[in-house]
C-alpha cells in the first residue's frame, strides 16, 4: 500500500498532467465512468475553480488582454504553480512573475507589474490591521536607544514599484471609471505603499529615498540603518517629515530595541 504522500503526489501529477496517468488511475475505486474519464472530469473542475480565483483576484489583468488571453495565462500558469493551500485567498502570488516570463505576455511589458499591484491589493485587502504606533510612545524612547529602534509595519503593507504608470492603468480599469480615458506608458513609472486604512486600500506614492527607507525597516533594519541607507540615495531625504507622516498614516503599529 502506498504512503498516503506518494498517493497524493501521484493523484496531483495525474490532475496536472505530469508523468504517467496510468500511476494514478488504479487509485481511483471502481465506478460508472473509467477511472481516466473521472480524473478529467475531476482535474477540469479543479482548473475551473483555480481559474476563476485568478480571475477575481487580476480583474484589471483580464480586462486589458481580454478573457481568451487570460484564460490561456491562467491555465499554463496553474500547470507551473498549483495550489498549494487550501485557502484559495493565497492562491495567485506566482501570476505576476509567470506573466514576466510567459512568451506570449512579452509584447505587454507593463502587464507583469500591473498584476503586481493586483496582488498587492488583494493581499492589502484581506489583512488584518493593527493598532496604529502612539507617536508620544516613539517620542519617548531615549536618543542613544533609537538608532537600534526597529519598527513593526501593518501587516497589509506592499510595496511596488515600477517603470509604468500602473496605478493610472488600475484606476482607469476600475467600475464606473471614464472608458474614454487613456493611459500613455510615457507617464512614468511609480513607487508605491499599498496598505489597508479602515477597511479601504489605500496607495502612497513614495519617493526613491523614502521608499528604501521603509524596506529597511521592513526588511528589520534599525531605524538609524534605514536613515542611512535613505540618506546614501539622497543626502537631503527628510526623515523627520517622513517619520511623522507614516505614523499619522498608522503605518507603524509597534516598536522594538
Amino acid at each position: 500500500m502506498l504512503a498516503l504522500p506518494d498517493t497524493q503526489v501521484r493523484m496531483m501529477n495525474a490532475l496536472l498532467r505530469r508523468g504517467d496517468l496510468a500511476a494514478a488511475t488504479h487509485l481511483v475505486r471502481p465506478g460508472a465512468l473509467p477511472a481516466t474519464r473521472r480524473l478529467a472530469i475531476y482535474r477540469n473542475n479543479m482548473v475551473e475553480s483555480l481559474v476563476a480565483a485568478l480571475r477575481a483576484v487580476y480583474p484589471v489583468s483580464e480586462r486589458l488582454v481580454g478573457t481568451a488571453f487570460f484564460r490561456q495565462a491562467a491555465r499554463a500558469c496553474i500547470g507551473l504553480h498549483p495550489s498549494r493551500s487550501g485557502d484559495l485567498h493565497e492562491f495567485g502570488v506566482d501570476f505576476p512573475a509567470f506573466l514576466r516570463a510567459w512568451a506570449p505576455a512579452f509584447e505587454l511589458p507593463y502587464l507583469p507589474d500591473v498584476a503586481a499591484l493586483e496582488w498587492a491589493v488583494h493581499r492589502a485587502y484581506h489583512e488584518a490591521a493593527l493598532p496604529p504606533l502612539w507617536p508620544a510612545s516613539l517620542a519617548a524612547v531615549p536618543l542613544d536607544a533609537q538608532p537600534g529602534l526597529r519598527l513593526s509595519l501593518q501587516p497589509s503593507a506592499r510595496f511596488l514599484c515600477s517603470p509604468y504608470p500602473v496605478l493610472r492603468i488600475w484606476l482607469a480599469n476600475q467600475p464606473g471609471a471614464d472608458e474614454t480615458e487613456t493611459v500613455s506608458l510615457a507617464e512614468g513609472g511609480v513607487r508605491l505603499l499599498v496598505m489597508q486604512q479602515a477597511l479601504e486600500v489605500v496607495f502612497v506614492p513614495l519617493g526613491d529615498a523614502e521608499l528604501r527607507w521603509l524596506c529597511a525597516l521592513h526588511e528589520g533594519a534599525g531605524l538609524g540603518e534605514a536613515c542611512a541607507r535613505a540618506l546614501d540615495l539622497d543626502g537631503a531625504f527628510d526623515i523627520g517629515g517622513a517619520l511623522g507622516r507614516h505614523l499619522a498614516l498608522g503605518l507603524f503599529t509597534g516598536m522594538a530595541t
